[in-house]
């Protein structure tokens, strides 16, 4: 690649001359003489082979091709001023970027929020975001895929911080036969009909969920894809609340009457990676999704 023939210096210079005014107007501003201010500029104009001001008076002014150098320019500075930033910070202890991994029955609502608080302290860390099912989360922490991990597991040998608790519903199209039988549903009820469940993203020792009496069952890669089932009236799933709230309030879905609770509340923890200290972005992370966590309800009942 061929290397760039104009400085950063002389294109702050450009931008300088027309912020402040002219030439010598910008050559107080950057603390030098205005013949360095002049020479840069024809300098530019020589080695770019068009120009880039024109003097109108006492006053310099951009030309339409200058117009779109200056804009870009800027662009770049700030750019290169971040890029610096970025270092920096670095060297005091700051991560370039921060690996977080959540369950996906995590509401993402939650996760925007405690991004949005985390964006303005940041200091220009990235967030690699990865969306993972039960135990896909547990292994990614593990194998140190993962700095930060949210889920529903309880990992051992990791200090969990709760985030509060997730309830699960039993739920059917409102059309579908279990809710056409108008009394309380036992097992027997339920081994007549699908159950949609959503696959362990985990490989090593992936955990099988839902209610294990369904003979019949679709296995589905997400938990909206589980959702878009049961909308379709093709089976009966527990689900978050939060995700098919909207659809209980219309009508379209109806929780179950279970004879045992159709309702389960699922507590949800952070951990952190155990043999890796947190940098000072992650943690600032972290307390970002501590604020934004849910409320703490009840254990899991059956």
């Amino acid at each position: 690649m061929k290397a760039p023939r104009i400085t950063l210096d002389q294109w702050k210079i450009l931008q300088a001359v027309i912020d402040h005014g002219g030439y010598a107007q910008a050559a107080q501003a950057l603390h030098c003489s205005q013949s360095s201010v002049s020479y840069n500029i024809a300098r530019m104009q020589e080695q770019l082979a068009m120009p880039l001001l024109r003097i109108e008076g006492r006053k310099a002014v951009l030309t339409a091709t200058g117009e779109i150098l200056l804009r870009r320019s800027r662009q770049l500075t700030a750019d290169a001023s971040q890029l610096e930033a970025l270092a920096q910070h670095i060297q005091e202890g700051w991560e370039a970027e921060v690996r977080l991994v959540v369950d996906v029955a995590y509401p993402s609502q939650k996760i925007v929020q405690a991004l949005q608080a985390f964006k303005p302290l940041s200091h220009g860390c990235r967030v690699l975001l990865r969306e993972e099912v039960l135990s896909g989360a547990e292994e990614l922490l593990r194998d140190g895929v993962a700095d930060i991990a949210i889920s529903g597991v309880d990992i051992t040998g990791y200090l969990p911080i709760e985030l509060g608790t997730i309830t699960f519903i039993a739920v059917a199209h409102q059309q579908h036969p279990l809710h056409q039988l108008q009394r309380t549903l036992t097992a027997h009820d339920l081994r007549a009909h699908m159950q949609v469940v959503v696959r362990d993203s985990g490989k090593r020792q992936p955990r099988d969920v839902g209610w294990l009496g369904a003979e019949q069952r679709w296995t589905v890669a997400s938990l909206a894809t589980s959702a878009e089932f049961i909308r379709a009236g093709l089976g009966f799933a527990w689900l978050p609340e939060h995700m098919v709230s909207a659809d209980l309030s219309s009508g379209l879905l109806k929780q179950l009457p279970l004879q045992t609770s159709a309702v389960r509340h699922q507590p949800f923890y952070l951990y952190s990676h155990k043999d890796k200290p947190l940098g000072k972005a992650a943690q600032i992370l972290v307390d970002c999704i501590r604020a934004s966590a849910l409320p703490v309800q009840g254990s899991v009942t059956d």
